[in-house]
């Protein structure tokens, strides 16, 4: 790499997350609006509350791009094509199976990779006779947000999944609690746990995901692709990232970008193994850094 591209790389790595806070930006005059509209002034004059208001446009024109952009490693990840943080063009681990739990669903973005996946292993024994493991047999999405629990019922319809798949109208806390809602999910109960990119927002993050752990069974598969506290360039990086962070907060919601949800992860209990990394080509200057793999209980 020339000398040249080097330096236009450090700078985009650099301005990555005031790229998408001067995104979110642009769409304060229309949350305003919204809000004076329906006559929702509480959430105007409170500064998280509006932040949520502001994410939420922002994400309707953001979050499929940022999809797009995530497929090529999310979806080898589900696949068990996945380890040390490379995509592989074969199965190395276990791919998603059984009983699976969505944290952080929303509207339903990666409801179609799921449906996808469910459908392969239908119509191929394939997943079987690699790994011992049989198809998607049942999907709880958890999303506590109604109106986005709405709109996850009706992705999840629209992509074929409306047999299969269950929305869980609760925070994680609450999932095994039936007088929250019409369901309950059992303690090692679960075979699969999927989060993408939703761990920088869940509200407690070591309490819930301790919760978390203690659904999913022992053996069982958490697949994880999030973006971490930096842990590179010591003290720069780290410096650099907690003040862009005093930005982000109130532009991007709840979402955090100096969680350190890789450690909280390994510290939360016992795991056969641990392939959870970085990719080996993310430079140290990365400012959203993230880490891909599968924990196996």
């Amino acid at each position: 790499m020339s000398p040249f591209a080097n330096i236009q790389n450090l700078f985009m790595h650099l301005m990555e997350p005031w790229f998408m806070i001067a995104a979110s930006a642009t769409y304060i005059p229309q949350t305003i609006i919204g809000l004076i509209s329906t006559g929702n002034y509480s959430r105007l004059f409170s500064p998280s509350a509006f932040g949520e208001e502001l994410f939420g446009n922002f994400w309707v024109t953001m979050g499929p791009q940022a999809k797009a952009g995530a497929e090529q490693v999310v979806v080898p990840l589900l696949e068990g094509k996945v380890s040390g943080g490379k995509v592989h063009d074969h199965v190395v681990s276990t791919p998603v199976h059984g009983t699976v739990l969505e944290v952080g669903a929303g509207s339903g973005m990666w409801a179609d990779i799921l449906a996808r996946i469910h459908e392969s292993s239908a119509v191929s024994d394939g997943l079987r006779s690699r790994k011992g493991k049989g198809g998607i047999t049942k999907i709880y999405g958890v999303e506590p947000n109604p109106i986005s629990a709405a709109t996850l019922r009706t992705r999840v319809n629209e992509v074929g999944l409306g047999d299969l798949y269950e929305v869980v109208p609760v925070g994680i806390e609450d999932v095994g609690d039936p007088t929250k809602w019409d369901g309950r999910i059992e303690p090692g109960s679960v075979d699969c746990i999927v989060g993408i990119r939703c761990m920088c927002s869940i509200p407690d993050p070591e309490v819930n995901i301790q919760h978390l752990y203690k659904l999913l069974k022992p053996g069982g598969s958490w697949y994880v692709f999030e973006h971490v506290k930096t842990t590179k360039g010591f003290p720069v990086m780290p410096l650099y990232q907690r003040f862009a962070n005093l930005i982000w907060m109130f532009f991007m919601g709840s979402c955090r970008i100096c969680r350190p949800t890789d450690q909280t992860l390994r510290n939360v209990g016992e795991w056969k193994n641990f392939d959870l990394t970085a990719s080996p080509d993310e430079p140290p200057y990365a400012v959203l850094p993230h880490v891909i793999g599968v924990l196996t209980k």
